[in-house]
């Protein structure tokens, strides 16, 4: 029997007549994806206490007031801050015989909550209701900084002397799998590892990085493409953190001397984010790295991918060819499958096939056929691309061309009339060329295929609430190898650090780019075997943008400093 709607329930209540449900439902209609309660709410025809009772009457849960609530510290250690303001949820009772976790909620339609944190924590978890306003009251009463909760976990780890028993017993070449397992799934190393997770995923971060030396353990996370060390746990953690991550990977926790790649696949706030996981064996110990992919920071639109309308428009009109290769080039985790999958984003229409071969398919888009390479079954991207070819698409996507096998499958898809999409590992636009006649391709087979190389990098974007003008230096100007005469008239900025950005003066990210068409004069200089440099010179008197002068362009605007722009592009002088 399907449960009844909110809005007759708070007719029934009594808390809206009749006339005022039709007026909110219609509201509702001008707000798609809108929840109704909170509709009500801001049409204040209800208040926040008579929303929860309806819901409570929908759902058959409880409510409580959190202001008149005891609660014991030991149950609120249960979830660390960045859960709880995550989650928007207030730990309440645990029961030890059950292992059962009660929280208080806000959000009791998202029954997402109730899976991701009993996966997070290994508790069953019990929900009550209380209203948004208690929810955020109690936040700010039982949590400190999150800096601070770090901090405090990191010292009670360190002065656990059972825990560090129990690790250096296990370390030892006998040790018993269901010991280490048990010691993998304890509370503390439970709880460490989701607060390192989470506060990555919340700060939009793109690695997490284990690392074991002789005398300590560090945890750095990656976020926009720079490396930041947290407050660095106990050495002698090291050992039941990787085995955690193993076990919560599927990899196998006795083989401590080979090289693992794994995979954990996580709901956080009601969205899917993947961490591919890579272990490596080194002199201390396993050193673990977490590639997270966040799909839901990710807008798939070429409008956002950062280009300026000319070079978005001359983009354009090489991806809408019937026929060719389109490759981006750039070190990883420049943007390059952003900008592909924006770009087939923009192809994907019912009256064309899409198919897609990637290492590892890192968003799905609806209405595209996506396959995963799997190197352990003989599915490579040739042998792929060789069976896509068989599937009657028009557009296809190869992850990478490593090898001269795929190249040359890629290069007979785009002579027998379809539009390729690939990446490369090259410097510049230019430098694509000599790397493919260097793997075997032929000149001719290149002229005739190659129509676009996209160049790309990305540089950290300042912060708008400390940026603040800056004088450039001589040593800067001669890293640029321009004169100050050349930047006379010119403003540049830098960001002195704020809270915002966390004292770092950058807040985000944004790309630099450098398109080369190949037009007859490239192609006949690609035919002669010219040097890289002279195909870039041509290209630069063709109007190509070079990725230094782009970001030369950015700094200029204030979207970025200096500073990144050396740092991420080299002196095509």
């Amino acid at each position: 029997m399907a449960p009844r709607r909110i809005g007759q329930i708070l007719v029934d209540l009594g808390f809206i007549t009749d006339e005022q449900l039709e007026v909110i439902l219609e509201e509702q209609e001008q707000q798609p994806g809108s929840l109704f309660g909170k509709v009500a709410e801001d049409m204040q025809l209800i208040t926040d206490e008579q929303l929860i009772q309806g819901l409570a009457e929908q759902l058959g849960m409880q409510t409580v007031e959190l202001s008149e609530a005891t609660l014991d510290p030991k149950v609120l250690e249960k979830i660390t801050e960045t859960m709880a303001q995550m989650y928007r949820v207030i730990p309440l009772a645990f029961d030890e015989d059950n292992q059962r976790l009660t929280i208080a909620t806000c959000d009791p339609q998202k029954l997402s909550i109730q899976d991701e944190l009993r996966t997070f924590l290994g508790y069953e978890i019990g929900m009550v209701i209380a209203t948004e306003t208690d929810i955020r009251q109690a936040l700010t009463r039982y949590y400190d900084s999150e800096s601070e909760s770090v901090e405090k976990l990191v010292a009670e780890l360190a002065n656990d002397s059972e825990l560090k028993a129990a690790i250096s017993m296990l370390e030892n070449e006998k040790f018993n799998l269901t010991d280490i397992e048990a010691l993998a799934d304890s509370a503390p190393v439970r709880k460490l590892l989701n607060m390192v997770l989470l506060m990555a995923i919340k700060d939009q971060a793109s690695d997490i990085h284990f690392e074991p030396f002789e005398d300590e353990f560090r945890i750095r996370i990656k976020a926009e493409g720079v490396l930041y060390e947290m407050v660095p746990p106990p050495r002698h953690l090291a050992f039941a953190i990787t085995t955690r991550v193993k076990v919560m990977s599927n990899l196998d926790i006795a083989e401590r001397r080979m090289p693992q790649d794994g995979r954990i696949e996580l709901m956080v706030g009601g969205h899917p984010v993947d961490l591919r996981v890579s272990v490596l064996p080194t002199m201390f110990g396993e050193s673990v790295v977490m590639r997270i992919l966040d799909r839901s920071v990710v807008n798939l639109s070429l409008e956002n991918v950062g280009m300026d309308e000319s070079m978005l428009g001359r983009f354009r009109k090489a991806i809408d060819r019937p026929n060719g290769i389109v490759l981006v080039t750039g070190p990883t985790g420049s943007g390059k499958t952003t900008t592909l999958y924006s770009a087939l984003t923009e192809l994907n229409d019912p009256g064309d096939k899409l198919i897609t071969t990637e290492d590892p398919v890192e968003y799905d888009i609806d209405g595209i056929i996506q396959i995963p390479i799997d190197h352990d079954v003989g599915v490579t991207f040739a042998s792929c691309l060789r069976a896509i070819l068989r599937q009657d698409p028009d557009t296809i996507l190869v992850g990478e061309i490593r090898d001269l096998e795929t190249a040359d499958i890629a290069i007979q898809a785009a002579l027998t009339g379809h539009l390729v999409f690939s990446t490369l590992h090259t410097n510049d636009a230019a430098a694509t060329i000599t790397r493919l006649t260097d793997m075997g391709i032929q000149p001719f087979m290149i002229c005739a295929t190659v129509e676009a190389i996209l160049a790309q990098r990305l540089v950290r974007r300042l912060c708008t609430k400390c940026r603040e003008e800056v004088h450039v230096s001589a040593d800067l100007l001669f890293e640029l190898g321009i004169s100050r005469e050349q930047i006379e008239g010119r403003k540049f900025f830098r960001g002195s650090g704020c809270e915002v950005c966390h004292n770092t003066g950058y807040k985000g990210r944004v790309g630099l780019f450098e398109l080369m068409v190949l037009n007859d004069k490239i192609r006949d200089m690609v035919m002669a075997k010219v040097s890289t440099d002279e195909i870039r010179d041509q290209a630069q008197k063709d109007g190509m943008i070079t990725l230094r002068e782009f970001g030369m362009g950015l700094a200029g605007e204030g979207i970025t400093s200096l500073e990144e722009v050396v740092r991420e592009t080299i002196d095509e002088a």
